[in-house]
């Protein structure tokens, strides 16, 4: 998947193991994708690897009968062997890779997503290649709650400065959705909005309703 093919991409969701509960994930995938969704990330903090590789293969093969391009948060070695289209690191994640060492750890994958939390960080993922970048988190949001929100000045900042696809993530409700989109954010990534909704399909439908209809996207 190309960097325009990602640029396409307007609504980012997520098949999360904090916030799934009981609910079957291939389910929930499908709910995801019949809203909208243009890009799940699958995020299982404290899974090992096989764990993810088993939640993972079933999920990219629906997504994929789908068309929606599937990444692995975190996990190099379960996004190879679940054949995901990227992975997604954070900045401790990504900074452990040796620069000379990032091409072959990461050839067999198409999608290279990396969190930023500053102007800084989010040109540096520009320069060393990434394929999108989140921006965030905006707000205050339980899925990081030791991460202080950066604001929407970073948004932003991020719509005048970086030239390829970028995600604002972190606490962004339909209430919050307008301002973000006011700040230069014509994609955003959802977690717990959407997840935690009684019904994950047209929470997700909403938000990509609200998105198609501010059609002018920064990068």
């Amino acid at each position: 998947m190309s960097n325009q093919d990602i640029a396409s991409c307007r609504l980012y969701g997520f098949i999360d193991a904090a916030y799934i509960g009981d609910r079957d994930p291939v389910t929930l995938t499908g709910q995801l994708i019949d809203g909208g969704v243009d890009i799940i990330q699958i995020r299982a903090k404290g899974r090992t690897t096989w764990q993810i590789i088993d939640l993972g293969l079933r999920i990219v093969e629906l997504a994929r009968s789908r068309g929606v391009p599937v990444v692995v948060n975190d996990d190099i070695e379960a996004a190879f062997e679940i054949r995901a289209d990227g992975v997604h690191l954070g900045q401790e994640d990504w900074a452990a890779i040796a620069p000379e060492d990032r091409r072959r750890f990461l050839s067999p994958v198409e999608i290279l997503g990396i969190s930023t939390h500053s102007l800084d960080q989010a040109l540096k993922a520009e320069r060393d290649g990434a394929t999108y970048i989140g921006v965030g988190p905006v707000f205050a949001t339980g899925t990081k709650p030791s991460a202080a929100p950066v604001g929407l000045d970073f948004v932003r900042q991020a719509a005048r400065q970086v030239h390829i696809p970028w995600f604002a993530i972190g606490g962004i409700t339909m209430e919050r959705l307008p301002q973000v989109i006011e700040a230069g954010a014509g994609r955003v990534a959802v977690v717990s909005a959407i997840l935690n909704a009684g019904d994950v399909t047209a929470a997700a439908r909403q938000f990509k309703t609200v998105l198609a209809s501010n059609p002018s996207v920064t990068s």
